[in-house]
Order: structure tokens, then C-alpha cells, then sequence
């Protein structure tokens, strides 16, 4: 196996060094029975690992659900996932792992609780901070009476910003704020390390009218500021979610959870302006069936890790 080199997904980064196959977390129907992997050693060709099973089922949350992980592999080597523990919760999911087989007992990591009536909190991603120690957590919810001027844009009361809190070492966290207002209802957010630089990507989550597509924003920080966004780059009419990307050789290749059709959507671009529609080149499992990939994230692990994985049924 030829070793990929220099990636950072939109979830999380790791040395090129630490990487010989890229692992997509991910969840199907509605999230209820837990994670799910599949592997690539090219980004195109996508292989469900253990038949298929859930590597891990939900404990917290009420309605005891793990929708769109995330995954980061900390300094230490631990791996550390967030997750959608359900549709109305005030708080998300949070687990740890050394080898994504074992893992710790399951938190209800409260990031909303403080604000009464919030409607959710939803799609959280985690990256490490290299230049503040710190991994840093954000999501998106919607707190009603907030952001009026865009109130009625999204379905029902939901009317969302990106929120964040940061933490070194997942017992203590810093008081919740505002992450990114994009002045329109955003959800979906995720980092994209490429070519030296940090890029923010976003869904516009707007309804009335209909947006639904993926924009971009440059940063010289992961705390920002963040640059004008982008023109959005995915399909016209295309309603998307669950952006994550890697980066191979001179190649970003995003991957996006076109939820309407029931597919997965991939586009390629070397400069992140130019936009390459590659779709039917990638192959993802169970693709047009009930088991089908949905909102995941994709890390690089070693090789041996992947092994282990596959050989569990």
C-alpha cells in the first residue's frame, strides 16, 4: 500500500506521516443503531468494514441516537468523537478511543444547556488546535428570539449559527459562544486544511428560498476571521449536507450527503475555486440502498488499525 500523503479533512488533521489509509466514519437510517466505517486507499474506491456492523451503538441522548461523528486523533494518539445524540437535544455525544475498537463510557456533553428553549445542537465536529493546545468543538443550533432577521428561513422554528467551545482535556470546557454568522442560517460547518491554509466550509441552510448548497471561507486561524465566503460550488438544484474532504497529492476531493437522492456527491479541485464534478468516479458502499453512507467524516489511521477493523464481523 503506497503511503497517502499530506491530508486534512474537513474534520481533522493529522500528520502526513501517521497516514496510510483514510477511514470514513459515518451512520445510516437514522443513526440508531451507531457508527459505521468504511476505507479507501485512494479516496475513490470505498470498502464498508465488519460487514457493515456498528462499531460502537449509542447510549446518551434521548432518543439515543449517533448521527454525522466526527473523529480527531488528539497528540496523545486517542481518538475523540462527537456526535448527534438526537434531534432536540441541548447537549451532543462524546466518546474516546485508542484504537476505535475499545471505547470509553459515553458523555452527554451538556454545549446548549445553559440556553433555556434551545431547539438543538446539531452536526458537532471536532479539530485539534495545534497552535493553542486545545481541541475545539463546534455545532450548529438554533436559540429562539436570536438572529431575527433571518427568522422563517429555515424549516419550522430553526434558525441556526455555528457555536464553539474549546477544551484541553474533556473534563473542564470553556463557556459556549458564537462560532461563525454568516447572516443567513448555517449549519454544517467543517474544516478544510489545504495547500498551508485553513478553509471554512458551510451549508446554507435557507428554505425560503431554497439554498441548501455549500459554500467556502478562507482563515489564517481556526478561530478566524473568516474571509467572504465563496459562490456555492455544489450542483444547482442539488439539496446537500455533511461535508468532508481530503487532501491527495495536489487533489482536495470533497464528499458531500446529497440527502434528497439518497446518494453520496464528490467534486475535485486543486485551487478550491474550480470545481470538478467527480460523482461517478467514486464508488461507496450499499449506494441506493436503506444501508447507505450518510453525514460522515473522514480521518487517515494506519494501515493496521484498518485490519483490525475489517477483521471484526
Amino acid at each position: 500500500m503506497s503511503r497517502l500523503v499530506c491530508l486534512l479533512l474537513l474534520c481533522c488533521a493529522l500528520p502526513c506521516s501517521a497516514a496510510d489509509a483514510w477511514l470514513f466514519a459515518y451512520f445510516t437510517k437514522n443513526g440508531q443503531d451507531g457508527l459505521h466505517f468504511a476505507t479507501s486507499t485512494d479516496g475513490y474506491a470505498w470498502e464498508k468494514l465488519g460487514g457493515g456492523r456498528s462499531y460502537l451503538a449509542p447510549q446518551v441522548g434521548k432518543a439515543r441516537l449517533m448521527r454525522d461523528p466526527c473523529i480527531v486523533r488528539g497528540p496523545d494518539g486517542t481518538y475523540h468523537m462527537v456526535w448527534t445524540s438526537g434531534w432536540n437535544d441541548n447537549h451532543i455525544g462524546y466518546a474516546s478511543s485508542k484504537d476505535l475498537v475499545n471505547w470509553s463510557p459515553q458523555q452527554a456533553l451538556p454545549v446548549m444547556a445553559h440556553e433555556p428553549g434551545v431547539l438543538n445542537a446539531w452536526a458537532p465536529e471536532i479539530v485539534y488546535d495545534d497552535k493553542r493546545g486545545e481541541f475545539l468543538i463546534f455545532w450548529a443550533s438554533t436559540v429562539p428570539g436570536r438572529f431575527a432577521e433571518t427568522a422563517g428561513s429555515s424549516e419550522e422554528k430553526y434558525n441556526h449559527r455555528m457555536y464553539y467551545t474549546t477544551t484541553k482535556d474533556f473534563a473542564t470546557f470553556t463557556p459556549t459562544a458564537l462560532f461563525y454568522d454568516p447572516g443567513f442560517s448555517v449549519i454544517d460547518a467543517t474544516f478544510l486544511h489545504a495547500n498551508g491554509k485553513h478553509y471554512l466550509i458551510v451549508k446554507d441552510e435557507t428554505r425560503n428560498p431554497p439554498r441548501k448548497y455549500l459554500q467556502i471561507a478562507e482563515a489564517p486561524d481556526l478561530r478566524g476571521p473568516f474571509k467572504l465566503l465563496s459562490k456555492p460550488f455544489t450542483p444547482p438544484g442539488v439539496w446537500v449536507e455533511g461535508p468532508t474532504a481530503i487532501q491527495a497529492g495536489d487533489d482536495v476531493i470533497l464528499y458531500y450527503d446529497a440527502y434528497q437522492d439518497k446518494h453520496y456527491g464528490a467534486l475535485r479541485t486543486r485551487d478550491l475555486q474550480t470545481w470538478e464534478d467527480i460523482s461517478a468516479k467514486v464508488h461507496l458502499p450499499d449506494e441506493g440502498t436503506p444501508e447507505r453512507m450518510r453525514h460522515g467524516t473522514v480521518l487517515a489511521v494506519p494501515a493496521e488499525l484498518v485490519e483490525r477493523l475489517r477483521a471484526m464481523r
